[in-house]
């Protein structure tokens, strides 16, 4: 199996304990350029005049190449919102007004997820007593006929699931189809639905520390969208995080981390860059640091993928176990390079073994993606399907090698 793990949590918000993270401030420059004499003369007029007139000239040919080079790079399917942009898509800035125009442009699709829940407890005077309660969270819209994204944890131990869309309609016909094995999500269904306005995913990949992002949710379970804006603060982080009664512990890798505030009930909410694609799902808070942390969108293409094409949320398996390599574990182990994926071991009969992946094998790649702080093997793996073929660079001592390997279907 890969080392993601999870656990059964309830559906309060995943909580970081306190730790203390300090920022170096950021410089600004407050320097103006120096007025310089105006000139005067029918000549110079003339000139400008030309001038502007190559400058307009340009800045048409330029948009112009701009919309090509968009829309060829945009590849997106109308019933799902299926976005592959390049990199400029994460590159994009906030500019006056633009927070406001994403956010209502990605609102529609996130919804509230209200849970019903039923405890049992049990009283040596009155024998077993039955109590139910409520929760709130946040989903995102990944397909006009309605299937939802969401956090796991926010469904756990639900007996009723209900989707309030931020127009304010109720769908209270919501099933959940599956839940990821190695991370916090959930995949639902709001049956007969149609014409649903899906988000469009981005690409988690290519993201940036210092780049803008909104985060989107259900802000203390009022059933209603907030908008929250900062910047990614890190990525590639790994942590620990309970629920809000700090109990049922679980383990997460390859988080982006971000000071956009999530606050209670938005968990499962969008993380939003600046082109209004979803980069990453919103898990956990830090407490008392003021940060969270989301999913990388990238890590859930695969089975959402498989549960568009086929109807059924198969999780792709390589079948080993591995460590995320850092610059400790390579001073620790005198490794050549200081990113990859160290192998710890190769289950038997797995893809993985049929591959020719070893023990001490270290990869580095996946279909020529270098695996790094933006993209853990884990990450790139489940952007796959079961039934696709990878490509791995490994190196094996001082040699380099590219094996082939078909993903199998994750069994527990």
């Amino acid at each position: 199996m890969e080392t993601s793990t999870s656990s059964t949590t309830t559906s309060s918000e995943l909580v970081v304990p306190k730790t203390p993270i300090l920022d170096p401030p950021e410089s600004v420059s407050d320097s103006f350029p120096e007025e310089k004499p105006k000139k005067s003369g029918r000549g110079l007029a003339i000139a400008a005049i030309v001038l502007s007139i190559f400058a307009l000239f340009g800045s048409l040919l330029s948009a112009v190449f701009s919309f090509l080079v968009l829309a060829s790079a945009a590849e997106t399917s109308s019933s799902t919102g299926w976005a592959n942009f390049s990199l400029d898509s994460n590159s994009a800035n906030f500019t006056e007004g633009s927070i406001a125009d994403v956010a209502s442009k990605v609102a529609p699709s996130v919804v509230s997820i209200v849970t019903e829940t039923k405890t049992t407890s049990y009283n040596f005077f009155y024998g077993a007593t039955e109590s139910t309660g409520a929760a709130a969270g946040t989903g995102i819209i990944v397909s006009s006929d309605g299937y939802v994204l969401t956090n796991k944890h926010v469904i756990d131990s639900a007996t009723k699931i209900y989707i309030v869309l931020d127009d304010g309609t109720v769908y209270r016909d919501v099933s959940l189809l599956a839940t990821d094995p190695l991370n916090d999500v959930a995949y639902l269904k709001i049956q007969d639905a149609s014409d649903l306005p899906a988000a469009t995913l981005g690409d988690s990949k290519t993201i940036a520390i210092g780049q803008q992002v909104l985060a989107i949710g259900n802000a203390l379970g009022q059933y209603q969208n907030s908008v929250t804006s900062g910047i990614i603060s890190g990525t590639g982080r790994s942590l620990t995080a309970t629920d809000s009664n700090y109990q049922n512990a679980e383990s997460f890798t390859d988080m982006i981390q971000t000071d956009a505030a999530i606050n209670s009930g938005n968990s499962g909410g969008p993380l939003v860059n600046a082109a209004g694609e979803v980069i990453g799902i919103n898990t956990a808070v830090s407490e008392g640091n003021g940060i969270g942390f989301a999913i990388p969108i990238s890590a859930v293409k695969g089975m959402l993928k498989s549960l568009l094409e086929t109807g059924s949320a198969k999780r792709a398996f390589a079948g080993i176990q591995y460590q995320t390599i850092d610059s400790t574990l390579a001073i620790e182990n005198e490794l050549s390079v200081s990113a990859g994926a160290l192998v710890s071991s190769v289950v038997k009969n797995s893809p993985a073994e049929s591959a020719g992946l070893k023990k001490n094998d270290i990869i580095v790649a996946v279909n020529n993606i270098k695996i790094g702080a933006n993209s853990s093997l884990g990450t790139l793996l489940g952007e796959h399907t079961v039934g696709d073929t990878i490509s791995l660079t490994v190196l094996r001592g001082s040699e380099e090698k590219t094996l082939s390997l078909t993903l199998a279907e994750y069994s527990e």
